[in-house]
């Protein structure tokens, strides 16, 4: 199995940091939407240590096919939930879509 991601970078504004943990961590508001896919593995939201302001997340889902599958399958629910958490941040740029090759976590079910 070829492991997919999908990695995003935020700049959050300095008002909403906590609704914007609440939505984009693990067992928040996007990761319970991902669960109802088949395939997801799991999210890691990532805090930069000298910009506090500024996180990265990490989608996984056991292929490209299985997120493609999602998305259309739950669109409207994606873009509801996107405009809810629109005005948490004041810039969001993918920094791409990867393959996985190699890792030490351990899949849990």
């Amino acid at each position: 199995m070829t492991l997919y991601s999908y990695i995003w970078q935020f700049q959050v504004a300095p008002d909403r940091v906590a609704e914007f943990e609440r939505h984009y961590a693990p067992g928040g508001s996007w990761t319970d939407l991902f669960a109802l896919g088949r395939g997801y593995v799991g999210t890691v939201l990532l805090k930069d240590r000298v910009d506090p302001l500024r996180y990265i997340t990490v989608d996984t889902w056991e292929s490209v096919e299985a997120y493609r599958h999602f998305r259309s399958s739950f669109e409207t629910r994606y873009r509801a939930l996107d405009a809810v958490c629109a005005g948490f941040t004041t810039s969001e740029v993918s920094l791409g879509e990867f393959e996985g090759v190699a890792s030490s976590f351990e899949r849990t079910a």
